[in-house]
């Protein structure tokens, strides 16, 4: 029997590989809003994230979400990001 592949993707702020599901998804759509993808599908531009408060903070302070993504990121998904990890 075949063992299912289990996709990895790169936190931008610790540069570890991590299974999809231990990371959150933060993408520009299409028409430039920034969200908090839950799914892991969402159409546009994506930046994963440790689920971790000190990565959010080091990725607030040194707008590593703004450069990856190429847009200003809000203060309210910073916010969102802390109450899903709480």
């Amino acid at each position: 029997m075949k063992t299912k592949k289990i996709p990895m993707r790169s936190c931008i702020i610790t540069k570890e590989k991590y299974a999809k599901q231990e990371l959150i998804r933060v993408v520009r759509t299409p028409d430039g809003q920034v969200i908090i993808d839950l799914t892991g599908k969402q159409n546009g531009k994506g930046a994963y994230l440790k689920k971790d408060i000190s990565v959010f903070e080091k990725a607030k302070k040194s707008k590593a979400l703004d450069r990856t993504l190429d847009t200003n990121v809000p203060e309210e998904i910073y916010e969102e990001l802390y109450e899903l990890v709480k």
